[in-house]
This record gives C-alpha cells, structure tokens and sequence, in this order.
C-alpha cells in the first residue's frame, strides 16, 4: 500500500482524492501545513504528494520549492483552481510532477498515478541528435552494432544546458555556446555579430542596420573591436536576401568582392543566419575544424536551428532588458515623487514604496525600512483592500490621521492594476498627497480675504450710514431754536424719511446677502409681485413721469418661492432700471413660460428692460460683484443681493452686454416649482 499524502487547508481535497483511489491500493493521509508533513517527509513514508495551490501568484512556487528541499524525490501533483502560464511553467520548473485542475477527476487521477508508477524506461536517442551533441561526424570512431552510447548523450544534454545559466545576458550566452560548439565539433575559429539592442520605452532614435561582435572564439579582441559587419552589403546583405547558410566558395561570395574580403579578414569558411523567426538579428561565422576539416552541411543544418532557437532567447533578454529599464525607471519617478506611492499586490504584499511613503508609514523601531500593509492606516488599508476585491478606483478622498499633534491633511487616491484578461486587478496604487501646506495657505487666504471683505464692508457701511446721519445730525443741532417753524418740521420729516429708507433699505441687503437658504417657500402669483416690487424701487428713485409695462402673455403666472425675498431682488434690479435714466424713466417687463435657459433648463423668463445706456461689456462683468458701483452713492450690493437671491431659487440672473444705442436689459430664469431638496447656495464670491 502506497502513502498519498494530501497537504491543504480544508479537508475536502483530501476527501476528494479518497474518494476516488482503490483503498487497498492507496492510504490518503491529510495534512494542514508543510510543517505538520515534516515527520513524514523525514522518515520517507510518503510516496506521492498532492498539493492544493493558487498557482497565479508566486506564493505556490515558494511552497513547491520548500517541499523540495525537504523530499527531493517524492512525485508532486498539483491541484489547483486558479493559474496562469507563467506560473504553471515555473512549477513544472520546480519539479512538479503534474498539474491537474479543479475538482478532482477520478479516471485522471488514477491515469496519472498509474503513469507515475509504471513509466517505461528512457528511449535512447536517435543516431542524428547523437551526431549533433557528442561528436562530429567526420571525427567520430566507426559506427559499431553496440549502437551509439547513451552516457555519452546524457553527458552532453548536462553540458549544453550550461548555457542556461545565461539566459538573461547575451554575450556570455553566446560566448558559452561558442565554447560548447568548440568542444563537441573542434570548431577553429567562430564569431556571432548581432544588431544593437532595441532602446527602452520605444525610443524614437532610427534602427541600426549594423552587426558589432558579440561573443567570439579563436579570432583576436582587436580585430573585432574595428570591425563591424553591415545588413547592406557584405555577408549581411547576402544572409538578409537569402535568409539561408552562405558559404565561402560559393557563386554569390565570387561574384561579391566585399562579401569575399570579410570572410577573408575573419578566416571564415561558412556564415550562418541567426533569425528570431521574422527577422534576421545577426550572423554567425565559422571555420573549419581545429583538424584542418570542414564542417559537414548535416552539423551546419543543426547549427542553424540551434541559432534561431538562440535568435528567440536573445530577442527575449532584449525585451526583459527593455522591461527592467522600464521598471526601474518608473521605480525611480516613483521614488522621487512628493506624493507617497504605495503598489501593493493582491496578496496584500508591498510591491513598492517611495522614499515619501517611507517617511510617512513607516514605524519606529529596529525593523528593517521595508514597508508592511500593516503599517498602513486602517482606513487605508481598508481601501486598498476594496479595490483589490472589487477592481473599482476609489474616488479621491481627503484623510486627516487621528492622534497627530498637529493637523495634517492629504489627498488619497487608490488606483487599480487590472490586466485585460482578468476580471479582478493584480495590484492597486496608493498615491497620497500632502495637502497640510496648502490646506493652511487656502486658509489663510481665506481669512485674508474674509478681512478685506470686512475691512470693505465695514468702510461702505460706515460711509452710507453716515451719509444718512448727515441730514438728521444738522436738524438735530437746531432742532431746538427752530422745532415751532413749520418749515423745519418739513424739513426734518424728510430727513427722517429718507434716512429711515436708506437704512432700510442697507438693512435689508445685509439680511438677505446672510441667507443660504429659503426661508419660508410658498406659492404666489408673479404679476402683483412685480407691481408691489416697482412701488419699493420707486421709494427710492421717485418719478413723476417714470413708466412701467409688463407682458404676461394674458394669464396669471404662478411661482413657487420665497416671496419677500425675490421682491426685494425684483425691486432692486427695478431700480437699477430707473436710476439709468431718472429724467424719463421706462421700465418693459416680460414674462415667457417655458423656456430653456442654458444649463438650469428652468420653466419662465423674466426679462427687465430700460430706456437708458445699457451696460458695456466690461461693466457687465462686475456689475454683480459686490461694492461695485458707477455712482457716488450707495454701497453697491443691490444686484448682488439679486443675483444670491435668486440663485438661492435655482435660478439664473444674466446681465445682457448692449451695443451701441440699445438699452440696458436684465434676464432672470427661475423655477416655476422648486426642487423637492434645496441645498444651501454657494457663498458669495469675495
């Protein structure tokens, strides 16, 4: 009876692969962790193991090669429901015997079992390969009956693989071939030159059409420091246009004097094309024998194939080089960023930090300056994760830590890796920013601007009280020697009137101007308003011969609102109206239901016309700003106390630039029926 020795977290695998295994003939044997199938492992009472893996990420492969250390030699399956390519392959890398996927197939299983058990013994290889990795044809003994002799394949499968090793570094790739070719065949002399490495990040510098040496045997350093080979002309040329095996005594080399002078300067007798499958990436010349003899056309046709399988390894070290000039280029603009960047992967492991983000999360103490999630805030962290899990960016947050002695304050953004052919992200980004300093500079703006907007209300208040104090200040000092005069009295009572509205009036502006909200929303008809509005405004602007026409289309025109306070907008901008020509003064009204104005789509039109100048495109501008005024007198806040109140309404007030010889006109769009929710109105710009 065989030890089938399952190693998962949950038991269910193991119950599976019971299941599905004669009893006799197996004893399923479960285990939570490596470290509890260690006295397993130690004794060697396991004969096959099972391992339940993620194979998409490298924690599996880290476990596979901790099996291994432990028990080299125990056959390994894998069962895994989850796995991409590149991790499959490194695991067969690993030793792992098979990968089988998710659930548990009985028929496969016991397949593969019996497989694994009952594996016929290795096919001796054929005469032709033999040729190629032991010895030449020419300089082999006579062939005998015995056959050829498989140590001697298996040696030289041990010591072609050497150039493994140098998979990530070109030259010494090839200089190891070079060296293995010399060994098996007793090449004398050999060089391969190849085209320069394509730049990192796609630069746009022109491709070289030049072949520099990039491994050699036997021919001297100097040489090939001075020599460069050319895909125009030469042996290139002919290789690019042929794309076959070139010899020296061939019709082509005699009928080419610069193909014949490299094959002279090189002492070569044969060049041979190293393609990538599409392109032709270098040449590969060579000599004869160390005896004098040339190479056979069966020993330069393995060669070829050898160099194209080569061709495809060097194309892959040059996009590996491209992808780590990249990476640690991005790695070093991530380094040297303000903001602190975190990648983290979807295990929770910190794929990078920054020097910021260092400074930032890092903990005090004797650990070493590797970042940790744990050393994350929990709101973060707690972010990151919901990326992770659900591939969706978060949106941009500020975060202000707790338990800081002073306050600080940072702009969050968590950013998701996702690949085209996966539905959740592999990583995601953090990337935090420090707003502290700007926080503060915004404040202090703030407040500066706040104080010049005191510092200038409070210079326009004073002055407009005082210009209403004036008049009652000069009665009040005589108010005594002259009170029985009737003609004082009449004075003095228009002193108080006109002081009481100007004050009124000031009062008024300060009490809407501090509103962001309705007050006391209700619905009323519009027609009476504009009248009882046109009778306030006339308060302040009297007029004998002053006119007012309003067009409601013939029917009454019912608006949902604050009604005190749109009067006292209407009445404002009326007055605005008569004080541009106080001579003649001729107020049009017109109202329009259902009209689009713009962006706020509302459902009526209120347009207000004079018969004065009209405003200039520059004054158009500023003429709702505050304290702005083109008079001597008031503070300048009558229309932008119009314009907060009706954009407290959801409204729009629009003033029309005139041209030469039109008057002036002012456009209100407003709701017929307010939202179900009113938030509050933005405060006035400083």
């Amino acid at each position: 009876m065989r030890t089938f020795l399952v190693i998962a977290e949950h038991p269910g695998l193991a119950e599976a692969i019971r299941a599905a295994l004669n009893p006799a003939a197996y004893r399923v044997i479960h285990r939570l962790n490596l470290d509890e199938a260690e006295p397993l492992l130690a004794h060697g009472l396991v004969q096959v193991c099972a391992l339940d893996l993620d194979l998409s990420n490298i924690q599996g492969v880290w476990l596979i090669e901790k099996l291994h250390r432990r028990s080299a030699k125990i056959p390994v399956i894998v069962f895994t429901a989850n796995k991409t390519w590149e991790w499959e392959e490194e695991a067969y890398l690993k030793g792992v015997t098979h990968i089988l996927g998710k659930p548990v197939r009985a028929r496969m299983l016991n397949a593969v079992l019996t497989r694994l058990w009952d594996a016929p013994a290795a096919t001796p290889p054929s005469p032709a390969a033999d040729t190629a990795f032991c010895t030449s044809a020419a300089a082999a003994p006579p062939a005998s009956n015995a056959g050829p002799n498989p140590n001697q394949t298996w040696e030289a499968l041990r010591d072609f693989s050497a150039i493994l090793t140098h998979s990530l570094d070109s030259e010494a790739l090839l200089k190891q071939f070079l060296l293995l070719l010399r060994e098996i065949l007793g090449v004398n002399r050999a060089a391969i030159f190849l085209r320069p490495a394509p730049a990192a990040l796609g630069s746009p510098r022109e491709e070289s059409r030049r072949l520099r040496s990039a491994a050699a045997v036997g021919l001297p350093q100097g040489l090939l420091d001075h020599l460069e080979l050319s895909l125009e002309e030469g042996i290139g040329g002919q290789l690019v246009r042929s794309g076959r095996i070139l010899r020296r005594q061939s019709e082509e080399t005699r009928n080419d004097i610069g193909t014949a002078k490299e094959f002279e300067i090189l002492g070569a007798q044969v060049a041979v094309p190293v393609l990538d499958r599409e392109n032709l990436i270098g040449v590969a010349v060579f000599d004869g024998r160390i005896t004098g003899e040339p190479l056979s056309n069966h020993e330069l046709e393995l060669i070829f194939h050898l160099l194209e399988q080569l061709g495809l390894a060097i194309k892959n070290i040059w996009l590996h080089d491209q992808v780590t000039a990249n990476n640690e280029m991005m790695a070093d603009v991530l380094r040297e960023l303000s903001s602190a960047c975190v990648v983290v992967s979807r295990d929770l492991a910190i794929l990078h930090a920054n020097k910021a983000a260092r400074r930032l999360f890092a903990r005090p103490g004797p650990r070493s300056g590797d970042l940790e999630f744990t050393d994350l805030p929990q709101l973060l962290g707690g972010k990151i994760y919901q990326v992770l899990k659900t591939g969706t960016a978060v949106e941009t947050f500020k975060y202000e830590p707790e338990g800081e002695p002073r306050r600080q304050v940072f702009s969050i953004n968590v950013v998701p890796f996702q690949r085209h052919d996966s539905l959740l992200p592999t990583a995601a980004l953090l990337v935090v920013e420090d707003l502290t300093q700007s926080e503060q500079l915004r404040q202090l703006e703030i407040e500066a601007s706040n104080l010049r907007l005191v510092k200038t209300m409070a210079d326009r208040i004073a002055h407009e009280v005082g210009n209403a104090l004036v008049p009652l200040s000069t009665h009040q000092q005589v108010l005594a020697e002259r009170y029985k005069d009737p003609e004082f009295r009449a004075s003095l009572d228009v002193a108080l009137a006109d002081g009481v509205k100007r004050i009124s009036r000031l009062t008024s502006q300060m009490r809407f101007l501090a509103r962001d909200s309705l007050v006391s929303p209700q619905a009323f008809p519009l027609a009476p308003l504009i009248e009882e509005a046109y009778a306030e405004a006339q308060k302040y602007q009297p007029g004998k011969t002053a006119r007012l026409k309003c067009e409601d289309a013939g029917k009454p025109i019912i608006v949902t609102g604050d009604r005190p306070a749109l009067k006292h907008a209407l009445s404002e901008i009326i007055l605005n109206a008569l004080q541009s020509n106080p001579a003649d003064p001729q107020i049009g009204i017109r109202l329009l239901e259902n009209a689009l104005g713009g962006s706020y789509a509302p459902n009526l039109n209120i347009e207000i016309k004079d018969n004065g100048t009209g405003f200039t495109p520059e004054v158009a501008g500023k003429v709702a700003a505050p304290f702005f005024t083109t008079r001597n007198v008031g503070l300048g806040l009558g229309l932008t106390v119009s314009q907060r109140i009706i954009e407290t309404h959801h409204g729009k007030m629009e003033i029309v630039p005139s041209q030469t010889g039109e008057h002036g006109v002012v456009r209100i769009s407003l709701p017929q029926e307010l939202p179900s929710t009113t938030p509050p109105a933005e405060k006035v710009k400083n």
